[in-house]
């Protein structure tokens, strides 16, 4: 019982916070050309032509998903919007998949696309996030593309410089928390 009014008051937390803050997320021509900078840097083989269009597509997509599903504030109290029922998606999860999904759509000659995962700890939930790198690169010599982090506005930053949290393979992570390795 103490778990369901505390579910109920924070949902309740959630949409009251919620209402006082609309976000919009924001990927001005400066942010885009930024980004597809930071791609082309990634090899002297990255096509420039496919950097600014992964550049594009991140920005942009990011934010045509953030109205989609109607991400009103800040992204974990969408999450729980999502799981009490108050929205169909927006996880993190939501955004990698569409954001991976989306950016292969342009079948990339000089980039790759990755899937990574921040495994669980003490103090952050399981994270998810798109990637790109250049052809033939590990993850973690790309670039991280997270809109999830930011309500839809895009956070980037090259993969190892993202201390906030530990990218892997997804992959390695899932077979990690399958095995129970992963004490969280």
């Amino acid at each position: 019982m103490t778990r369901l009014i505390f579910a109920l008051w924070a949902t309740i937390a959630a949409f009251v916070l919620s209402a006082c803050a609309t976000m919009q997320p924001t990927g001005s021509q400066n942010d885009i050309d930024d980004l597809a900078q930071a791609i082309q840097s990634l090899s002297p083989q990255v096509d420039p032509a496919e950097a600014r269009q992964a550049a594009t597509i991140s920005y942009t997509y990011s934010q045509q998903l953030a109205r989609e599903w109607d991400v009103t504030g800040p992204a974990i109290v969408h999450n729980a919007k999502v799981a009490n029922g108050f929205r169909e998606r927006g996880l993190c999860n939501d955004w990698a998949q569409a954001m991976t999904t989306r950016l292969r759509q342009e079948n990339f000659r000089t980039l790759d696309l990755h899937w990574a995962t921040s495994p669980p700890t003490a103090f952050r939930i399981i994270h998810h996030s798109a990637l790109i790198s250049a052809k033939g690169d590990s993850m973690y010599d790309g670039i991280i593309l997270d809109p999830w982090r930011n309500s839809g506005a895009l956070f980037w930053a090259p993969v190892r410089e993202d201390t906030k949290y530990n990218w892997r393979p997804r992959l390695e992570v899932r077979e990690e928390l399958l095995s129970g390795e992963n004490p969280y």
